[in-house]
């Protein structure tokens, strides 16, 4: 399969895309990258931008992201997430039906489904408990009917929770560093606020993450098309340990208080991914370090 030369990355400013951008430089030097802001709830401006750089493979992250933030604006989280997830994909299919689009899609849509208590598979039911996690789940099911249906190329993502440097504090190890550090340089004082932390994640680190996008693009023309992909390590760690690790490595001694505005109204105790799919069609596997975070 030939490389891709004309990428185009949405939301390549945020946090994974800006890991992502770099690792795409990597990867494929050669190739020319569309990483310009656009607003993906306009359809005439997705379809001028798909006519005129006419890329080969595109990555799709823009979305609003932060739980919290789309639970505050329903209405905006659907024009972005579906409303702005289907703008593009039309485009692509008028204007570069061949190109390849990544999804990146959430383990969030899961939802109700991690009450089985397992790690769970892309067999599992989408079961969405908040708004985020709805719009997320939509625009999914849309793009695989899409690829059934009426031929889109597409690749679909579930990450796991991932972090890394450059995350914003709307997401819950960020928010604990940047306490931390504000603490240590005397601008806070030493209380550390937060919600809930006895839930379990499965947290991967951002470069792992990016590493499986590249390679669904490298490998694109070898995958089933429409086929949804599970980023995940297999393993949990409960929050407030990790955040018990992180005021251990602190200069001060500091204390811990629920912030009840940091508690969501509904939570899942425990949330791990099976990728054992992504394992075995992409040959990706994490980094396996429990030493996600910094």
């Amino acid at each position: 399969m030939a490389l891709p030369s004309r990428i185009l990355i949405t939301g390549a400013s945020g946090f994974v895309g800006r890991h992502l951008v770099n690792e795409l430089s990597t990867r494929f030097p050669a190739a020319l990258m569309y990483t310009d802001r656009f607003d993906v709830t306009d359809a005439e401006a997705a379809s001028a931008v798909i006519g005129t750089f006419r890329p080969d493979a595109c990555v799709h992250l823009a979305a609003i992201a932060s739980v919290p933030e789309a639970r505050r604006d329903p209405t905006r989280t659907f024009a972005v997430n579906v409303g702005g997830t289907l703008n593009l994909a039309k485009a692509l299919l008028d204007q570069a039906p061949e190109c390849r689009m990544v999804y990146v899609g959430s383990s969030e849509s899961y939802g109700g489904s991690f009450r089985a208590g397992m790690a769970l598979d892309e067999t599992a039911p989408l079961d969405p408990l908040n708004v985020y996690a709805a719009s997320k789940a939509a625009a999914d099911l849309t793009l695989g009917a899409m690829a059934t249906e009426i031929g889109l190329r597409v690749i679909r993502f579930r990450p796991f929770n991932h972090t890394g440097p450059g995350q914003s504090e709307a997401f819950v190890i960020p928010a604990f560093a940047a306490q931390i550090s504000r603490i240590e340089s005397g601008e806070q004082e030493p209380v550390i606020r937060v919600g809930n932390l006895e839930p379990k994640r499965d947290f991967l680190h951002v470069a792992d993450v990016v590493c499986a996008y590249v390679l669904a693009i490298e490998k694109f023309d070898e995958l089933p098309n429409g086929a949804v992909f599970n980023l995940a390590s297999g393993r949990t760690r409960r929050i407030g340990d990790i955040l018990g690790e992180m005021i251990a490595g602190a200069s001060v001694p500091i204390r811990v208080e629920v912030d009840p505005k940091r508690l969501r109204p509904v939570e899942i105790m425990c949330a791990a991914g099976n990728a054992e799919k992504a394992s075995y069609f992409l040959n990706w596997t994490p980094e396996p370090s429990t030493k996600f975070y910094g």
